[in-house]
């Protein structure tokens, strides 16, 4: 068997781009050596965001794309994409308030906004937001953008994938690539299984963070192009304040911080800029980058936040396209292909940066560049598509949340709402019409038997770590023995469960 398009990658843009190639018909294949999101896909900041700080480096283009973009993909998944307000201090020692309202106005219009709220100017001496911030802090702007599960974003572009043909295979490295008679032939090397070959008309390289090795001892060049790998950092710190909006601080360093509801009983801190040298995995976060991010956020609130409110850290690589910016926070969150299709041989396409909001216009892109080598591929098709369990309208969440509720009143309102937050109208196919709570089976925590063989049958999950750290963040909800119980429940029913695990 011949497939369309390989692609190495279980990112976000691998997936995505795995998704929209198998609905327009072509047969593909993708590779992850590790989890789906296992990289830098689930270690962003959560957000569904133009990236107001973009425009100050005139990048115009891209805040316009994604902030189209915001509103596609809140229709698309409003299960796990919801709106989110920010709001923006005026530091008077910073940029100047004409500049901001300048920022916020070409915010607000370029990319078509229909469905957000528009930006207006706060009091905070009388305004909640106001509380938790230090008396001097007396204006502020409040804008819109969305939040994200990043990490079920990627799965469940991978599930659609699947469902329209693709075989998606996890833990699986590609150890070589050649062309050969037209064609690639890639060998690749599943967890615990034996070489194999696989051989298809197009590659591409969307290996995020490895996608210049991929060049060079993967595909055998010998100068691959080369990426500006970025680390960006988070802490998790106890819940701050009790409101549902978020903060964005301008800090003197003219880079800026967010601090963010998070998982109900806390606060996510982030992001840092910082030049990684070395390997790109498992990044971990400096006790510079953790000094810098308590001192950011502590110039702002009342009281002071301290190393032992951290609760958890996470880092992740930002594969940035090497544009020679002089500093880390400068260099272009663009993407940037390179197609590579010398006469008559089959052609290589390579993923350069990209954000986790503009993936969907990137996977667009890509087919795009790869449309003259596949004249029977449909139309693009994902802009207007729902992906699994999003298949509602996005003002409705709370009615099915409710709905929800009065039909499984054996689970928590707190449970329930994680439950439809996760899969949408797809958790009516995983309570399957339970009607106790044994119907469940087994209960770690929140988290069900039911729910965990779903999780293996359907999301292409085989290690604990893939459900408590990216399907979800239930890592910091169960205790120790929790989690310990779930591991020693995972190893006999993986093995049973994933031979099951549908392909399409």
């Amino acid at each position: 068997m011949i497939y369309d398009v390989f692609v190495i990658g279980g990112g976000v843009n691998g997936c995505g781009i795995a998704r929209d190639a198998a609905g327009r018909g072509l047969k593909v294949f993708l590779a992850e050596q590790g989890d789906l999101a296992s990289g830098t896909s689930s270690a962003s900041t959560k957000l569904i965001h133009g990236g107001l700080r973009y425009l100050e480096h005139y990048e115009f283009r891209l805040v316009r794309e994604a902030l189209v973009e915001r509103e596609v993909l809140l229709k698309a998944a409003p299960h796990i994409i919801w709106p989110l307000r920010f709001v923006l201090p005026h530091h008077k020692g910073l940029r100047p308030r004409h500049l901001i309202r300048l920022g916020l106005f070409l915010y607000d219009h370029l990319g078509g906004r229909k469905i957000l709220p528009p930006t207006r100017s706060i009091d905070l001496h009388s305004d909640v937001t106001g509380e938790p911030l230090k008396a001097e802090f007396a204006h502020a702007y409040e804008y819109s953008d969305c939040w994200v599960e990043d990490a079920r974003l990627v799965a469940l572009n991978a599930r659609d994938a699947a469902n329209r043909g693709a075989e998606i295979h996890t833990r699986t490295k590609c150890t070589s690539a050649r062309r050969e008679n037209g064609a690639w032939d890639i060998t690749i090397l599943p967890e615990g299984g034996k070489e194999q070959t696989i051989r298809a008309k197009a590659l591409v390289n969307a290996a995020g963070p490895w996608v210049s090795e991929v060049l060079g001892s993967i595909v055998g060049r010998n100068n691959p192009d080369r990426i500006r790998m970025v680390k960006g950092s988070h802490i998790v710190v106890d819940r701050l304040y009790d409101h549902d909006r978020c903060y964005i601080f301008q800090n003197a360093d003219g880079r800026i911080c967010f601090a963010i509801p998070y998982e109900q009983d806390f606060t996510l801190i982030g992001t840092t800029d910082e030049d990684h040298v070395g390997e790109p995995g498992n990044p971990q976060i400096t006790e510079s980058e953790t000094d810098y991010l308590l001192a950011s956020t502590s110039e702002y609130f009342k009281l002071p936040i301290t190393r032992e409110q951290v609760r958890w850290t996470y880092s992740g690589i930002r594969p940035l396209y090497d544009d020679g910016a002089s500093k880390a926070q400068e260099a272009t969150r663009d993407y940037v292909l390179k197609l590579d299709a010398p006469s008559g041989q089959a052609p290589l396409l390579s993923v350069f940066g990209g954000k986790i909001t503009t993936f969907r216009r990137l996977a667009e892109s890509v087919l795009e560049k790869l449309g003259p080598f596949f004249p029977a591929a449909r139309k693009p098709w994902t802009a207007d598509a729902a992906l699994p369990g999003g298949d509602f309208p996005f003002d409705e969440v709370e009615a099915r949340i409710a709905e929800l509720q009065r039909k499984y009143s054996f689970f928590s309102p707190q449970n329930v709402r994680r439950i439809f937050r996760a899969y949408g109208t797809l958790a009516e196919k995983m309570f399957d019409n339970a009607r106790f709570a044994t119907d469940m089976g087994r209960s770690f925590g929140p988290l069900s038997e039911r729910e965990i063989n779903y999780l293996i049958a359907e999301e292409f999950v085989r290690e604990p770590d893939d459900i408590l750290w990216r399907r979800s963040k239930l890592g910091l909800h169960l205790s120790a023995d929790e989690q310990k119980a779930l591991r020693d429940y995972m190893k006999p029913a993986v093995k049973e469960k994933s031979s099951k695990r549908a392909k399409g």
